[in-house]
């Protein structure tokens, strides 16, 4: 879809970085796609991973190593594989890592640490906007912005044709329709307004009526207790993708990884 008029500055300072580093891996010739060889993955099934929580009685929680970003307070500057094998203890289904470097903290490296590391699935949490921006690490999800990209059919279908699972983020009707369009199996309706960096839980509500009953249906942003993630998962939610909450920027010397994922993933 490709619309960024009026997103947040801070989004399109993301944005802008992320069209740079694209264009640099596409010039590399370093790394998965040296000699002109295009990244496969073997990846861990997300539906199991899933259905595994729901036969334990947890609720599937993606827990997202997020070092910091433009809207937390503070920065995690312990060792990302602890941090992740604290999420799966906690209950964890899934591990998203934020690759992006400059306005997160991530790096591939810390994703490929994190997935030798943990038995769920993981996904790469990322601005990826170019077809070779997916030969970068190997995940098994990777996200994709609806916003964001030219071609998202393209892209949905070249990361399936890698191996990944692709996950589809989408904020409203249009963008949903577009990820359908796409032949997207698992969408994820971001609660975070993008133009103005809010998040209301509301919008997730009003998305997924509309969303077939065949596809994987992930709530982002805003989960922040218990209350919440009962709300989301009446409002259709199949998983939930979890950040701040769990990793509490603010006090982050105070912080118990572990207990935070359960008090999540056992309501």
């Amino acid at each position: 879809m490709n619309s960024e008029t009026e997103v947040a500055p801070a989004v399109r300072s993301i944005l802008e970085a992320a069209r740079e580093r694209g264009r640099d891996e596409a010039d590399s010739e370093s790394g998965p796609q040296q000699d002109g060889d295009r990244l496969s993955v073997d990846a861990r099934s997300f539906p199991d991973a899933l259905e595994r929580a729901e036969r334990e009685n947890r609720v599937p929680v993606i827990a997202e190593v997020k070092p910091t970003s433009p809207t937390s307070d503070g920065t995690r500057d312990e060792d990302p594989v602890e941090l992740a094998e604290s999420m799966v203890e906690g209950g964890a289904s899934a591990i998203s890592v934020l690759t992006e470097p400059e306005h997160f903290g991530g790096s591939p490296e810390a994703l490929t640490r994190v997935r030798e590391a943990v038995d769920v699935p993981v996904l790469r949490k990322d601005f990826v906007l170019r077809e070779p921006q997916m030969d970068v690490v190997e995940a098994d999800l990777i996200l994709l912005i609806a916003r964001f990209v030219d071609d998202l059919p393209e892209l949905v279908a070249a990361a399936r044709e890698r191996g990944f699972q692709p996950l589809v983020e989408v904020h409203d009707a249009a963008e949903l329709e577009a990820a359908l369009e796409a032949d997207a199996s698992i969408i994820g309706v971001n609660n975070r307004d993008l133009t103005k960096l809010e998040v209301d839980l509301g919008t997730f509500e009003s998305v997924a009526p509309d969303v077939p009953e065949d596809v994987t249906l992930i709530a982002e942003s805003g989960v922040s207790s218990p209350d919440d993630v009962e709300r989301m998962r009446e409002a259709g939610a199949d998983a939930l993708l979890v950040g701040s909450a769990i990793m509490d920027h603010a006090n982050a010397d105070e912080v118990d990884i572990e207990a935070n994922t359960r008090r999540l993933t056992r309501v």
